[in-house]
């Protein structure tokens, strides 16, 4: 078991400290509390209320995107002409929902609409050729793309050439050269002066139809009826969760509580959550039953299950789903154990800083989750590849601080095709040249990754007194969410704590135990993959906890509860 680091965030000047003093005074909150909000920067009352109360007014005019007018125009043209329109969408979690969030609304305006979705093997990720042959042989004349596009600029010449026009609603990071659409919607175009550069592709998706009904004098309210597909792109693409996402991700969590349409109810209740839904049980209920219908049979099954409007018919939906996913999770721990075993079973993996496994049979949809697997246990740049079409096909992950992405960039001789961002890519190689990249790859991060890199790390936002801890101080710490990446769940420590009581191994695994501090009150703790920790903790050795709060409800009985991140032996 890796030992994790635990990096404390720095100490506040002086002039902060009176910040806290200041802010805590004004709110009438904790010390702890308003340094809590000091340290996501929120300073003063105003951006307090804002922080806590936020509002679809503050959200962005969307006409400040680059393109927005054009893409409107055409949009608009489209539709007075009875064009037929194409809704396109990437086959992943932000894909899906990016379609039926744009598909859904449209169609309750314009009927002459169809919706397209690539298939992950036969076309993989990005605009296919597959595509426009279908597009030109269907008569449509417009092609709006979600979540994709913004570097298939071979694919949009030749779509002009057969009188089909684009929109390109992406996130991603554009290439060297733009594709002539007739709009690029990317606000991470080096030219685009959009202040929010973090959405989704079903975020920028949602901007151009926002700008629709503002050009076209339309009430926004059904548009916003759509936030509960927005908040789980959101979530399920780990985009940082501030400024307008956190905005989208707080309302759309109301809808998704309050009324979630159709489909998205029957996967929730097929996934069997239950209470108050937070961007957690997005990522690890909603998102990956969603990833498992591209990954086993065809995305568009989910589209159809998050358009559904009868209930018994998205229950099936979301029962076929769910079938998928367990098919998923049996690849997924099934490659895993061989992966684990070929490197605890390999010696050159004894001193490489990397991670690259090669299988022929392994199943290309889970290979991504594999790598993360793989991070898990060794916490280093991991690469899994498998067969695909006669070729190596694989999805690379990181640690934190390491961009793997550039170091696969380095390699680009080597392959035929790659993409992605710094702690996720994808790539295509000939299988002669497996061993050359793995090799070179390793010698690339061997030669740029720090030693801190490959030790796990905790983030610990504060140090906390148990006895701090009360039902009010959870109350205001649960309205700083919703919590995610840029706005992460807080992790306290609390120092030199001690049993209550013998702790208890449940599942072979799991940890869960009593706890004090001096004199404060006695708190339950459940530490996860944490039984090993059992035998120093019964011969009575101090020690130290990392932890998160959050709120145990056991037969309408509500307890505050610690989960454990790890604990430090003294």
């Amino acid at each position: 078991m890796i030992e994790k680091r635990w990096i404390h965030n720095p100490e506040f000047t002086s002039e902060q400290t009176h910040i806290v003093l200041e802010l805590a005074e004004s709110l009438k909150v904790s010390p702890s509390l308003a340094t809590l909000l000091v340290q996501r920067g929120i300073l003063d009352f105003e951006q307090s209320r804002t922080f806590f109360r936020p509002d679809l007014s503050h959200l962005h005019d969307p006409f400040l995107m680059q393109d927005m007018y054009a893409a409107v125009t055409r949009l608009n043209d489209a539709i007075r002409n009875g064009e037929k329109i194409l809704i396109y969408g990437d086959y992943d979690v932000d894909g899906t929902t990016s379609v039926a969030l744009f598909y859904g609304f449209l169609r309750k305006i314009y009927p002459n609409l169809d919706y397209y979705i690539p298939d992950r093997y036969e076309e993989g990720y990005g605009v296919s050729w597959q595509s426009i042959d279908w597009a030109h042989e269907n008569g449509f004349s417009l092609i709006v793309t979600l979540d994709c596009g913004v570097k298939s600029v071979d694919k949009v010449i030749a779509a002009k050439e057969r009188g089909i026009d684009f929109i390109i609603c992406d996130h991603h990071r554009p290439g060297s050269e733009l594709p002539p659409a007739i709009a690029v919607l990317d606000p991470k175009r080096d030219d685009c002066a959009y202040p929010y550069k973090e959405l989704t592709g079903c975020g920028v998706g949602f901007k151009l139809l926002q700008a629709f009904c503002i050009d076209n004098e339309i009430d926004p309210a059904g548009l916003f009826d759509h936030l509960d597909l927005l908040v789980i792109s959101i979530a399920s693409d780990i985009v940082p969760i501030t400024g307008e996402n956190r905005i989208l991700a707080y309302y759309g969590l109301q809808r998704l509580n309050a009324a979630p349409r159709c489909g998205v109810k029957a996967l929730i209740q097929i996934a069997g959550l239950n209470g108050v839904l937070d961007i957690t049980n997005v990522v690890f209920g909603l998102g990956p039953r969603i990833n498992a219908a591209g990954r086993i049979k065809h995305a568009k099954e989910a589209v159809r299950l998050l358009l559904c409007e009868e209930h018994e018919e998205a229950a099936d939906f979301a029962q076929e789903i769910n079938k998928h996913n367990s098919e998923r999770r049996t690849f997924d721990t099934s490659i895993t154990e061989q992966a684990l075993f070929m490197i605890e079973n390999d010696d050159w993996f004894a001193t490489a800083k990397s991670t690259v496994l090669y299988k022929e049979d392994w199943h290309k949809g889970v290979i991504g989750i594999v790598a993360s697997r793989c991070i898990e246990k060794y916490h280093r740049p991991t690469i899994i590849l498998t067969q695909s079409h006669g070729k190596a096909a694989g999805s690379a992950r990181s640690v934190p601080g390491f961009d793997v992405y550039e170091a696969i960039e380095e390699c680009a001789d080597l392959l035929e095709q790659y993409g992605g961002h710094t702690f996720a890519a994808g790539l295509t190689l000939p299988l002669d040249n497996v061993e050359a990249f793995k090799t070179r790859f390793n010698d690339i991060v061997s030669s740029r990754i720090l030693p801190d890199q490959l030790i796990p790390m905790i983030n610990i936002d504060m140090l906390l007194e148990l006895d701090v801890i009360t039902p009010k101080f959870y109350n205001i710490l649960r309205q700083m969410g919703p919590f995610g990446p840029g706005n992460m769940t807080p992790i306290f420590e609390s120092r030199n704590v001690s049993l209550a009581g013998r702790p208890t191994i449940m599942k072979e695994k799991h940890l869960k135990f009593d706890v004090k501090q001096n004199n404060s009150g006695i708190f339950t703790a459940i530490g996860f993959g944490m039984a090993h920790f059992y035998p120093d903790l019964v011969n009575g050795r101090p020690f130290s906890i990392a932890y998160c709060l959050e709120e145990n409800n056991f037969r309408d009985k509500k307890t505050l509860q610690l989960s454990l991140k790890d604990i430090k032996l003294l």
